[in-house]
């Protein structure tokens, strides 16, 4: 059924406690070494970067999202213009979610939302049943529904080489009998996923299923069994990770159980350095999260460990007057065309200026930066250094 798809896992791990594994996705659109990082390009574009700057900074694969492109322009428009990739310019492998992270967060708010104990109010969803999700358009204020089979349809003339299964994203406090009633409507959702897939499928595209259940182990085992039984090409580990960070690591943990792990690991929507090092260590695959870039634009470079100030976040905030007068890079030893060109003191200048320069460079070092974290933990999992690779970075 996937025809022009493969995942070869290339090497399991040398440490008998973890699950770190080196792989290879192969699409259409070109090859995925694992594990990666898949960059936001949430309306076919990653903020203020272009396909060649992402190219340059060593970008394997991006990913577009499902409920705004079908917002606008639609996707019909887009597949008239020859697809994602060539309306794009982006001709590397893409990915594309399904809408149904939308589901959650225009109801109940984001993943990072819980994390930090933010709670928002169900405003532009109207409601939720087995035939979809309806749900008032940002763009134009007309009432649309999204089905398993439009959100497939919908992929398909985007033409992302991944795309994702239909499901509902239940949030931390919803109690466990609904989270069992969401969970197996999504799994009935992703059956007819399937089924709209098996329809349209023409070789030029390849379908995960998602893993759902909220903080229950036995629902998360559950649904891992599900995703496993059936023919998808891959998982994403989705839903609620909890509301901590070692709630979310238990999480995690509890939806690898079940598992088929010859298939490519998807955790949806996290990115922080910390949070990859121990996906990495429980077998995921690959990562996404709009993180890098959006805390660019808020003048927010990731570190390293060594070049972390006293609040030990993962980034600096090149707002703060302490680098007005800082001639060093954002990071020495960095790569990036961002770090070869301009000092701390400059973009904290082009910041209270309100230069968009900033924000572009910014985002070019993060991109890099992320992208280099990758290839030393894939460095480090081959040379069986994790710990100490993780130990620079963190």
């Amino acid at each position: 059924m996937y025809k022009n798809f493969s995942f070869n896992i290339l090497q399991q791990s040398k440490n008998l406690k973890t699950n770190e594994r080196l792989g290879k996705i192969v699409t259409p659109h070109g090859e995925i070494q694992t594990p990666a990082f898949i960059f936001c390009g949430t309306k076919a574009s990653v903020k203020g970067i272009s396909p060649y700057q992402l190219k340059e900074t060593n970008t394997q694969i991006i990913l577009s999202n499902t409920y705004h492109l079908f917002s606008y322009p639609g996707s019909a428009y887009i597949k008239a213009r020859g697809g994602l990739h060539k309306f794009s310019g982006w001709n590397g492998p893409m990915f594309t979610d399904s809408g149904g992270f939308q589901i959650f967060s225009l109801g109940h708010g984001s993943v990072a939302d819980e994390i930090k104990g933010r709670r928002s109010g169900i405003s532009t969803l109207a409601k939720i049943d087995e035939e979809g999700a309806t749900f008032k358009s940002y763009w134009d204020g007309s009432v649309q529904l999204l089905t398993p089979e439009k959100s497939i349809e919908v992929q398909h003339e985007l033409g992302a080489d991944l795309i994702v299964s239909f499901d509902e994203c239940t949030p931390y406090h919803i109690d466990k009998k609904y989270t069992e009633k969401s969970m197996e409507r999504s799994h009935r959702w992703e059956k007819r996923s399937l089924n709209e897939f098996i329809k349209r499928n023409n070789g030029t595209q390849a379908l995960y299923g998602i893993v759902q259940g909220g903080i229950y182990p036995d629902f998360r085992k559950r649904s891992a069994e599900f995703v496993s039984s059936h023919p998808f090409f891959a998982t994403a580990i989705g839903g609620t990770l909890g509301s901590t960070k070692e709630q979310m690591y238990e999480v995690v943990e509890m939806a690898m159980n079940g598992l088929d792990i010859r298939r490519p690991i998807h955790l949806l929507g996290i990115g922080g350095i910390s949070d990859i090092f121990r996906g990495v260590k429980l077998g995921i695959d690959t990562f996404d999260c709009v993180h890098p870039t959006r805390i660019a634009r808020h003048g927010g470079a990731l570190v390293k460990a060594a070049y972390r100030d006293h609040n030990l976040r993962e980034h600096i905030n090149l707002k703060k007057a302490e680098y007005r007068n800082d001639d060093n890079p954002i990071e020495i030893d960095c790569d990036c065309p961002t770090c070869a060109i301009f000092s701390r003191a400059y973009l904290h200048y082009l910041l209270k200026a309100k230069e968009l320069l900033a924000l572009q460079a910014i985002a070019i070092h993060n991109i890099r930066f992320m992208n280099k974290l990758m290839e030393e933990i894939r460095r480090g999992i081959a040379d069986g250094n994790l710990t100490e690779v993780e130990s620079k970075w963190c």
